[in-house]
């Protein structure tokens, strides 16, 4: 007698599929705004631009991942913050260029789909898209075992958003005397947790609470990836900002380099903040050089402005507005 073989039997559930669908669609129509012009379920998704604004618009566009953070959140079983981050780190991506953030998609890969860890992670997506004001208006769900382990998952996203092309920030306008404005980052957003992994699981447990940290390991690196869209656009609607750089990975010069123009270098004061106590750690723990730590991580410094020494003072002002506390880093020479 011959068996009869089903998609199921090789590890991919339709009715799992379908479930984490009627599980997500509402956290997905909850960031939708008046230029979405579909639903969910659709072939492609649909966005109206509007572009009074725009005499020579021009889109704007970026794609990433959450890398191994997401190994993270899977032993920690906590899915919803790595959603989050994703969102916020691509925002991040095109808002330093001077773009509005219009609409973001994700795409999501299991070895076996579980949708209320599926539908945890869109939440983390809705959550940070209606923080930004941006529409999550399409994904693909995948499930592929034999390339992921049961419990494994990937991410990516993709943003995309709009910017006139008289306004586009990309270095173009940095001088010698420019003053590098940094802010803070939230832990180690999304870059540098291979190491980091590696150098503290060996050591630590993830529900290990620890002094120097103050926190657990977990709650320390599922730190949400913060987004700088309100202070990119406060500073940029009245400031005439050179550069902005978003640090991830490769640290704070190696991304503060890719915006300054032939010619010029960076001069960071390395003094000028007290490095975060998880950045430490990671150091004291993996006897690792302050060399390698500045190429790996953020060291606490998530954005970067490049302004005239002329318009700290006003810099200043609207971070303080914000909440935010400016730090000056070093200039360009």
């Amino acid at each position: 007698m011959r068996l009869e073989n089903s998609y199921k039997d090789s590890g991919v559930d339709i009715e799992a599929g379908d479930a984490t669908v009627d599980k997500i669609k509402d956290l997905v129509k909850s960031t939708f705004n008046k230029n979405v012009l579909t639903g969910i379920g659709h072939f492609g998704a649909f966005f109206e631009l509007d572009l009074k604004e725009h005499k020579n618009p021009v889109l704007v566009s970026s794609v990433d991942g959450v890398g191994t953070k997401l190994k993270v959140a899977i032993d920690s079983g906590i899915h919803d913050t790595v959603g989050q981050d994703l969102v916020n780190h691509c925002i991040n991506d095109i808002a330093v260029c001077g773009a509005k953030p219009l609409y973001f998609m994700d795409y999501m890969a299991f070895g076996k789909l579980e949708p209320n860890i599926a539908s945890n992670i869109v939440s983390g997506f809705a959550k940070a898209c209606k923080e930004n004001g941006v529409a999550l208006i399409g994904g693909e769900t995948a499930e592929m075992p034999g390339l992921y382990q049961l419990k494994d998952y990937d991410l990516s996203g993709t943003i995309v958003g709009v910017v006139d092309k008289t306004k586009i920030i990309d270095g173009c306008k940095i001088r010698k005397g420019n003053i590098l404005v940094g802010f803070k980052s939230n832990g180690l957003h999304t870059n540098g947790y291979s190491l980091a992994r590696k150098v503290l699981l060996n050591k630590f447990n993830l529900d290990e609470n620890i002094s120097e940290i103050n926190s657990d390991l977990k709650t320390e690196l599922l730190k949400v990836h913060k987004s700088y869209l309100e202070l990119i656009q406060s500073l940029i609607a009245k400031i005439e900002i050179n550069a902005f750089s978003h640090i991830t990975g490769g640290g704070i010069v190696g991304n503060t380099k890719r915006v300054v123009p032939d010619g010029l270098k960076i001069e960071i004061d390395w003094s000028t903040w007290e490095v975060p106590p998880i950045f430490k750690l990671i150091k004291n723990v993996g006897n690792i050089s302050d060399n390698e730590m500045r190429k790996v991580f953020n060291m606490g410094i998530g954005l970067i402005a490049v302004i005239d020494e002329v318009n700290l003072d006003q810099v200043r002002n609207i971070s303080a507005s914000l909440n935010e506390e400016p730090i000056i880093l070093g200039n360009i020479v």
